[in-house]
């Protein structure tokens, strides 16, 4: 039984240190790599870089309660010009196709148009994990119209078609002003048919379960939001909440943790593994250090290699990164639970979740 409890310092959760010993710390729970090994597969390895993932900060205008960056108002972590501009270069020299940038409220940090626009000169495609209420923030108004002159693709963040729950999660009027964004993105061709311009749904469990088959939930989104806003989008992610930063604190606090575990463990979907999202990714903070993905990232799990940062990666240490042995921990069953989980959504078909 874990018995650790999540603590505060000061306005902070715990630090990474203390989480990902607490992930790894029951000797009841099998772990990640046994999994692996259990199925032939000694080591998970990547498969190239696809998509550069861009954490620009933590700085946000919300403080969502499954946030696993731990962002809000009160961060002051925000990426430096120059750090920005070494994504920039790695950008132009790297055969990588994506740009995808996220925070915090990525929008908000002074970079952030300069990346966008750089990233589309270079001919890259670029996408923004919007939290849709910063496009009604003051000194944003513009921002749709510019996500849209440099066709940037939105992922947006909308855990419910339904107020209560939204706000719930997210904070009061989160909704309403979720839903004013969306119709605004759907003036400039967002989200419509054949304008070349997609808007993506990010749905997450509310509390601590999986998510639900992604098809059936994307019909459900496209008819009740039709109907009840007239608002049309591209398509639905699902993904699972991981036990990470607040969401952790959440389960503890509720003593679910273990149980939540559990969950994800018994629901291990080996159909999942060939997408995992860390196979075709290289994440980066907003000091630039480099990780295997966004959730590695944030416990601060090195690379195996050791800590490398984006401001001097030579061309020897980028060759290196394209066929790199992955960190795992406890955390990775989250994505490989049920349909699977990554920043695209789902992994498997439903009938491939229930072999």
């Amino acid at each position: 039984m874990v018995n650790l409890t999540l603590v505060r310092e000061g306005h902070r959760l715990a630090s990474p240190e203390y989480q990902r010993k607490l992930l790894e710390s029951s000797n009841e729970l099998p772990r990640f790599q046994e999994t692996l090994t259990s199925l032939g597969t000694h080591a998970l390895t990547a498969s190239g870089i696809e998509t550069l993932q861009v954490n620009v900060g933590r700085v946000c205008n919300q403080t969502c309660s499954h946030c696993h960056v731990d962002a809000g108002p009160d961060r002051k972590e925000n990426m430096s010009a120059e750090v920005a501009e070494a994504c920039l270069e790695f950008l132009s020299r790297a055969n990588v196709n994506t740009l995808d940038i996220t925070g915090g409220a990525p929008e908000m940090n002074p970079s952030f148009r300069r990346l966008v626009t750089q990233a589309h000169k270079l001919g890259r495609k670029v996408i923004d994990r919007c939290n849709l209420t910063i496009l009604q923030a003051p000194g944003y108004e513009d921002l749709a119209e510019f996500l849209a002159e440099h066709q940037v693709e939105v992922v947006a963040s909308l855990p419910c078609y339904l107020e209560e729950n939204v706000n719930k999660q997210r904070g009061d009027r989160v909704f309403q002003r979720s839903i004013a964004a969306l119709k605004k993105l759907n003036t400039l061709g967002y989200g419509v048919p054949d304008s070349g311009l997609s808007l993506s749904l990010v749905y997450n469990p509310l509390g601590p379960s999986l998510p639900p088959d992604q098809q059936r939930l994307e019909a459900d989104y496209r008819r009740e939001l039709r109907t009840r806003y007239g608002i049309e989008f591209t398509q639905l992610f699902t993904i699972t909440n991981m036990p990470i930063s607040r969401f952790l604190a959440e389960l503890l606090q509720q003593e679910q943790y273990e149980t939540y575990m559990q969950t994800m463990i018994e629901a291990f979907n080996p159909a999942t593994i060939e997408g995992l999202m860390c196979r075709t990714m290289l994440s980066v903070d907003w000091l630039g250090n480099l990780y295997d993905c966004d959730f590695n990232q944030m416990l601060d799990l090195e690379l195996l290699s050791g800590r490398l940062n984006i401001m001097n990666l030579d061309d020897e240490s980028l060759l290196k990164l394209l066929n790199r042995k992955i960190v795992t921990g406890r955390h990775c069953f989250g994505c490989t639970a049920g349909c699977g989980s990554s920043c695209q959504g789902s992994l498997a078909h439903t009938d491939e979740s229930s072999k």
